[in-house]
């Protein structure tokens, strides 16, 4: 059986092109076109994929949370169409996510983002202990985009 491989190349590519579809996403769905991105994640696809990004993304950066769905890393600041990132996360494999991956973006106003966009289909509520998060999927796109406050960096006091 051959093993996936990727290359930090590869890796970096793959992320920039889940933020440029989930920046898509946003922008067909929101009026936040200069929302910048605060975090991605890889969605692998099989138990091969999961160590493959794994193993790149060691070489981009250091793990700086464990979470029962894979780690999250702090990477060098990679340029994107939406802004520097610099936290990403691969994502073990998950039947609930057949996506590539997501990416997670800043708005400059959450109370009212979140007011004006939740009853509108594809926005979707997640509450968690320590934050809460609101979830955008269009099956239009092979991606998803979340918007969370705080946000990812600040959580972990990165900033």
């Amino acid at each position: 059986m051959k093993t996936a491989s990727m290359n930090v190349g590869d890796l970096k590519q793959l992320v920039q092109l889940i933020i440029e579809k989930a920046t898509k996403l946003k922008n067909k769905h929101t009026e936040e076109k200069n929302a910048t991105v605060n975090y991605a994640c890889v969605f692998s696809q099989s138990p091969e994929e999961y160590e493959a990004l794994l193993s790149a993304a060691r070489k981009l950066g250091s793990v700086v949370k464990e979470t029962s769905t894979g780690p999250l890393f702090r990477v060098e600041p990679l340029q994107t169409v939406s802004g520097p990132l610099q936290l990403l996360k691969v994502r073990a494999p998950d039947k609930t996510r057949p996506e590539r991956g997501d990416a997670d973006f800043t708005v400059a106003d959450y109370p009212a983002f979140k007011k004006g966009n939740l009853d509108r289909p594809g926005f979707k509520l997640i509450e968690r202990e320590e934050f809460e998060m609101i979830e955008l999927m269009d099956p239009e796109f092979n991606v998803r985009a979340y918007f969370s406050h705080p946000p990812l960096d600040q959580q972990l006091g990165l900033v």
